[in-house]
């Protein structure tokens, strides 16, 4: 379902809350252009993007420093916390050099970008070279377009931290609905392109956090439904000051309540059995993870004695009828093997080898040895 965008005087409180981190940008004190954007221009799937009313961590860049159009590169530069990768200082730093766009050079450079466009199509459809200066002065325009708005990508991605990828993936994925954004963005429609811009962004970093955030991959759709159970169940813990149940989400959400526990059981992360575990961190977490499939060690004391007491009670026989036991009820290598066989591999009848047999298990009843094996069954 596509999302349509309204724009309307009533309603610019609420959009002000929406795009909040955005108008900053803007250097200009016009009024938006009361414009509806067209299901077509959008294009964005509804089920991908976050609830606008999310609640997010937003102590990592302040936004007034970040989008504030006057703030020099080292402003930018040091509005991030120590101990961040040098690689975002750098980027923080070059992106501040770029100074943001005025309303009037943004449609200047938008209608750049069409003429490209047209001259691009018209080419084709003539079979034509498309002509060079325009094409030109067309990349050039998007590509100041899109690095005057790589602050607005920071300031929407690190919304996102904590989710199974890092803040530099995070722009990197923005930025790529950035360009996406500046490919598509018709400024004929009336708004701004930050306006427009903002949803690519978020489809994007949505998308990547769906399809990269997780050892085990969750459909997109899958992903945007634990976040709104998520979401509930928070709000639901600030009303009753306790954690809700699973019945209380499945009727704040009007779903059952095994759908709810089968997509908290989804949301489970899967942890590594290397991670350190106590303050020193010189134990992991492998160490107290019991085996399920190896013997505990009353059970290899146990099968050990009883091994003991088998060899013991078989000493009494020969050779020969000690070998037909151990083959007959695979004492040796777990496999028991029919009288055939056991003849066979001693050149005897299979007669023979069951003549034998009876023999052996007669001296093992009266033996006292093979008595005290009845222990071993309780």
């Amino acid at each position: 379902m596509a999302i349509s965008f309204i724009e309307k005087p009533k309603e610019q409180k609420k959009r002000s809350m929406l795009t909040s981190d955005i108008d900053l940008l803007e250097t200009t004190t016009t009024e938006d252009t009361a414009t509806d954007l067209d299901d077509d221009q959008l294009d964005l799937d509804a089920d991908v993007l976050l609830d606008e009313d999310e609640e997010q961590d937003d102590d990592f860049i302040d936004d007034d420093e970040l989008l504030n159009p006057h703030l020099d590169a080292d402003a930018i530069a040091a509005s991030v916390e120590a101990g961040v990768d040098d690689s975002l200082s750098w980027y923080l730093r070059e992106m501040g050099r770029t100074p943001l766009l005025t309303a009037e050079e943004e449609i200047r450079l938008a209608q750049m970008m069409e003429r490209g466009r047209l001259e691009r199509e018209s080419a084709e459809l003539l079979k034509t070279a498309p002509d060079r200066h325009i094409m030109a002065q067309a990349e050039e325009a998007q590509r100041r377009l899109i690095e005057a708005n790589l602050r607005l990508v920071v300031s929407i991605a690190k919304k996102y931290k904590g989710r199974g990828l890092t803040l530099l993936d995070l722009i990197q994925e923005g930025n790529s609905g950035l360009m996406l954004a500046a490919e598509k963005f018709d400024y004929t429609k009336g708004f701004k392109f930050s306006t427009y811009a903002t949803w690519w962004i978020r489809q994007a970093i949505s998308r990547a956090i769906a399809n990269q955030g997780r050892t085990i991959r969750l459909p997109v759709h899958l992903v945007e439904t634990i976040n709104r159970t998520m979401r509930v169940s928070s709000r639901l813990f600030q009303e009753l000051g306790r954690e809700p149940t699973a019945e209380e989400i499945a009727s704040r959400m009007g779903t059952s309540v095994e759908h709810v526990q089968d997509l908290i059981k989804a949301n489970q992360q899967p942890i590594s059995l290397e991670t350190p575990i106590g303050e020193e961190g010189d134990n992991e977490l492998g160490d107290f993870v019991e085996d399920s499939v190896a013997p505990s060690p009353t059970e290899v004391t146990t099968h050990r004695q009883l091994r003991e007491q088998i060899d013991t009670a078989l000493s009494i026989l020969s050779d020969r009828e000690r070998y037909v036991i151990q083959q007959r009820f695979g004492l040796l290598d777990g496999r028991s093997r029919t009288l055939a066989e056991i003849g066979q591999e001693l050149h005897l009848s299979r007669e023979r080898a069951r003549q034998i047999e009876a023999r052996a298990l007669r001296k093992l009843r009266h033996s006292k040895s093979c008595l005290q094996l009845k222990d071993f069954l309780d």
